[in-house]
């Protein structure tokens, strides 16, 4: 076994793909020390370089179907100010959910047409920003159409705007506004001339192709009705949701779940406190679906976006349609440009034996500095060789444990094995985690700092410009 993967796997293995430079750094183990007793732990660690790479997969499978395909980085993914220059740097835009997501592109000065504005709420000076600085805002409901329409009274040009669209797959979603309300607004009042509608937008929760072609023909109906008004329609925008894998086969994660829906049968559970993640023990029999990211999936970006435009629509594909058109493609990804881009480091600070026989591992850090919407990060974290550490303990297995102070403040729900032990100063990585897992739910609760934001270049290590002048260089006292 890979070195790297040896000291610490969980009790049924995933073992996360990693990249060059992740293998590189976690070999550094000496100089992770350093940087965690510099910055306080958890660190993040980021490598901006992948981003462009992974966007210009997704524009590149546009252009072989003969479609104009645009990526706009979803900034809400991750906050570093890195890796909006590198989706700048690379040609493409940003997509923002905030007044100061806005603020911290707009300061960095690129073309207002790389910029769509898609909060879920958009306060009055998030909107007005947006109508001065000339970028496109997602209309989600009539209540936002009058708000921008009043920030553009008397300007020059008007408000450069979408048409969120609840698409029918999606009816239970609470964003945007379906079809027909769209068509009726369209047919009970002239848009304003505040307005220039110049796309439709929607967003279809999970990863499955067939749900976006849906989407895609209702958007085509939505353009054809707006043509109809006198509007000139250049795009559809189909949102996020683009899938990634953090695992390199389907055999891991296949197996997880046969051996978890065993262990909560059996009441050998693979989980803390036999936690289902989304399953739930009935008189049946194990029922309910994983309420966490698919770790592997069969078709990524480029793969995924082909499945999308060869799909069949009338008397052809979603390609053609388009083309025919006259339509490009909008994408917003933030996950799926962030595959390989980071991973957080922890320093393990107690470690405790529990009644059951499991230990619990206290590293420095909480919960909400590796988490997302889901109930679980389902990639085995890796104890970082080549640490000074002290005295470990014999072989154990155990959950990771945070900072707060409550009962369920777990880190991993999954149990682990540390075959060689874990020693007081061990440093824990958790891979892959720039997309959603460092920011989307951070919180500074306790009065604990929140992690520092490094950034890899050709001089080493050094902290974001979304932390620069904000926390202390060089503190000790964040954890």
């Amino acid at each position: 076994m890979d070195e790297l993967r040896a000291h610490c796997r969980g009790v049924v293995a995933l073992p996360a793909r990693l990249t060059a430079w992740q293998h590189e750094t976690l070999r550094s183990g000496a100089e992770l020390a350093g940087l965690v007793e510099e910055h306080g732990s958890p660190i993040n660690l980021i490598e901006p370089s992948l981003l462009a790479g992974h966007a210009d997969e997704l524009s590149d499978a546009g252009q072989e179907r003969g479609v104009s395909v645009r990526v706009f980085f979803a900034r809400k993914a991750n906050k570093a100010l890195a890796l909006v220059d590198a989706a700048l740097a690379a040609g493409h835009g940003v997509d923002v959910a905030s007044e100061r997501e806005l603020q911290q592109v707009l300061d960095r000065a690129p073309d207002p047409d790389r910029i769509i504005v898609t909060a879920a709420v958009k306060p009055r000076r998030l909107i007005e920003l947006a109508v001065a600085a000339g970028v496109v805002i997602s209309l989600d409901n009539l209540d936002e159409v009058a708000l921008v329409t009043k920030a553009a009274a008397g300007n020059e040009r008007p408000a450069r705007v979408a048409l969120r669209l609840r698409v029918d797959v999606d009816r239970s979603s609470r964003f945007g506004l379906s079809l027909p309300e769209w068509t009726q607004w369209l047919a009970a009042t002239a848009p304003p001339p505040e307005l220039q509608i110049e796309g439709v937008h929607f967003h279809v929760a999970g990863y499955d192709p067939e749900a976006r072609v849906s989407g895609i023909g209702l958007a085509l109906e939505l353009v054809q009705s707006l043509r109809s008004a006198g509007h000139v329609i250049s795009w559809i925008d189909i949102g996020g949701g683009i899938p990634m894998s953090y695992l390199d086969g389907a055999e891991d994660w296949n197996r997880f779940w046969a051996e978890h829906r065993v262990g909560l049968l059996s009441g050998s559970a693979l989980t803390w406190q036999g936690r289902g993640l989304g399953l739930q023990v009935t008189h049946q029999g194990v029922e309910g679906e994983p309420a966490v990211y698919p770790m592997w999936q069969p078709q990524v970006r480029g793969a995924w976006l082909h499945a999308i435009l060869d799909a069949q629509w009338r008397d052809g594909s979603i390609a053609n349609a388009l083309r025919s058109a006259g339509l490009s493609l909008h994408l917003e990804p933030g996950r799926a440009l962030l595959d390989g881009c980071g991973m957080t480091v922890a320093r393990v600070e107690t470690r405790k034996r529990l009644p059951d026989g499991t230990w619990a591992i206290a590293l420095a850090m909480n919960r909400t500095q590796c988490r997302s919407a889901a109930d679980d990060f389902l990639i085995d974290p890796l104890l970082v060789p080549g640490v000074p550490r002290g005295e470990p303990t014999g072989a154990i297995e155990g959950y990771l444990v945070g900072a707060y102070c409550i009962e369920a403040e777990l880190l991993t729900w999954r149990r682990l094995w540390f075959p060689h032990g874990v020693a007081v100063g061990d440093l824990v990585a958790f891979v892959n985690t720039a997309g959603y897992q460092m920011h989307i739910l951070e919180s500074a609760s306790h009065q604990i700092p929140l992690a520092a934001n490094l950034v890899r270049t050709s001089g080493g290590w050094g902290l974001d410009a979304i932390d620069r002048g904000i926390q202390p260089s060089g503190s000790k006292s964040r954890s």
